[in-house]
């Protein structure tokens, strides 16, 4: 059973602009962290950004801070990553996941969205 479900991957120049979307079917009131990691060729994946459901709270990895923007839609348990000033080092694939209240851990994850920036 697929829980979570991205979209909004593509090509795009450098420069442009992308907006990941993320839907998390079986989001519950202990799901706490919803977290955007990327794996591009060749090399580990990596975190990206997260958005705490009920805070609000937010993290970026260095390398997106003032590029990147995280958000959410509770309601619509939906979760989104604005994309902006792309690099040709940010193709990679692209997964949101799920952290549980009380979790070291992202238990769920997407199966992922590509996203290629062309130089």
């Amino acid at each position: 059973q697929v829980r979570l479900v991205e979209s909004g991957g593509g090509l795009v120049q450098a420069g442009g602009s992308l907006r990941l979307s993320c839907v998390d079917s079986g989001r519950t009131v202990n799901s706490a962290v919803m977290g955007w990691f990327r794996q591009a060729p060749g090399k580990e994946r990596e975190f990206v950004a997260s958005i705490t459901w009920s805070s609000g709270n937010i993290y970026y990895a260095d390398s997106v801070k003032g590029r990147f923007t995280i958000s959410k839609d509770n309601p619509k348990n939906t979760g989104y990553l604005q994309m902006n000033s792309l690099k040709p080092e940010d193709t990679a694939i692209y997964y949101c996941a799920s952290k549980g209240v009380g979790s070291s851990k992202y238990n769920y994850w997407g199966q992922g969205t590509q996203v290629t920036v062309s130089s």
